[in-house]
């Protein structure tokens, strides 16, 4: 048998209450209102592997990463981690998976605590789930993980703000590091950076993808940055996957109509002709989402059927999954294969 997926997102939902205050409501007589950030989200990772989600800002794709660290808990849906389900698991059980997984946040300084020493910061995973408690070993590891991400051990007794927004980063990854975990999450891990220091950034989680065996979850909004890091690619719109798939297949012909279009708002810069649709339109009110398919406002193939009946996601060619009414009754056909694409490592 197949060994199962390390991490596994079945229907996954999340709505978040944005109701007015109690009392204003009741002289309005006004319902309670709730935003729906994430609606029947599903996939797997298998080990070694990395998903990347993509989309635009508000998306659901950052909701997605908090909850498969149960940062969030889930309304809908659930969340497996080695065939646990997460929100089954006793407190004695979560304390244990929680090491197995961690997070590297966006802001590399809002993550850390400014009043903290590097080695106090890199050190905590290692206090919190006791894993070392002896002051050498300890000091001995936090210098080991600083030089594993390209730092020097003498970096450990001063402050972040000592730091480059690049070398924060790489102090929120050692951190991460420290409890030995299995499955990284990134949020935007790099999106904060200049572009030289996002390649160095990039290229340092894959080498310690391939060293460490990691499993990732990856998020970003720059395809660009996704066609490096990631095994698979699932683009998300108004909180829902509208195509996911092999990163090869899906950059290089993408089907649905969104992911055409955030493909062709990268610059091209093989000059290759091909015609090219920018993204049009404003991203619908997600607390008035559009019936139907919520991407029908802004696309071009759309008909009746997408304004009244929402797609799911059904395989095409390649593996890839595709929610699109237009593919599915074959009135758009497979994105036209783009020229010189990935690359194995970013020039840094």
């Amino acid at each position: 048998m197949a060994e199962p997926a390390l991490v596994e997102a079945q229907e996954l939902g999340r709505d978040f209450e944005v109701s007015r205050p109690w009392l204003e409501r009741k002289l309005g007589r006004l319902p309670r209102q709730w935003l729906r950030a994430v609606d029947d989200v599903s996939f797997r990772i298998e080990r070694g592997r990395t998903l990347a989600l993509v989309g635009e800002s508000g998306c659901g794709k950052s909701t997605v990463a908090r909850l498969m660290v149960g940062l969030h808990e889930p309304t809908r849906g659930r969340v497996r981690f080695g065939g646990i389900d997460l929100s089954q698991a006793a407190p004695a059980e979560m304390l244990g998976i929680r090491r197995r997984m961690q997070m590297v946040f966006q802001d590399p300084y809002a993550s850390v605590n400014p009043r903290w020493r590097v080695r106090d910061i890199v050190a905590e995973p290692l206090r919190a789930h006791g894993l070392i408690n002896e002051r050498g070993a300890l000091r001995d590891r936090v210098a080991e993980l600083l030089t594993q991400v390209g730092l020097a051990s003498r970096d450990g007794d001063k402050f972040p703000h000592e730091f480059s927004g690049g070398q924060r980063q790489r102090i929120s990854i050692a951190r991460a590091l420290a409890s030995d975990p299995e499955f990284l999450v990134c949020d935007e891990p790099t999106s904060a950076l200049d572009v030289s220091v996002q390649a160095q950034v990039l290229n340092l989680l894959q080498d310690l993808q391939a060293q460490l065996g990691l499993t990732c979850l990856f998020i970003s909004h720059n395809l660009a940055v996704v066609e490096y890091v990631a095994s698979e690619v699932g683009v998300m719109y108004l909180g829902r996957l509208v195509e996911l798939g092999p990163v090869g297949a899906v950059l290089a012909r993408p089907a649905h109509p969104y992911a055409r279009m955030l493909l062709d708002a990268l610059p091209d810069l093989d000059m290759t002709g091909r015609p090219r649709t920018p993204v049009a339109g404003e991203v619908p009110n997600p607390l008035e989402p559009p019936a139907g398919c919520a991407f029908h406002p802004r696309c071009p193939q759309a008909d009746a059927r997408c304004r009244v009946e929402r797609p799911l996601l059904k395989a095409i060619d390649s593996g890839v999954l595709v929610a699109c009414h237009a593919m599915e009754e074959g009135r758009l056909a497979p994105g036209a294969a783009t020229p010189g694409r990935a690359t194995d490592r970013i020039p840094s």
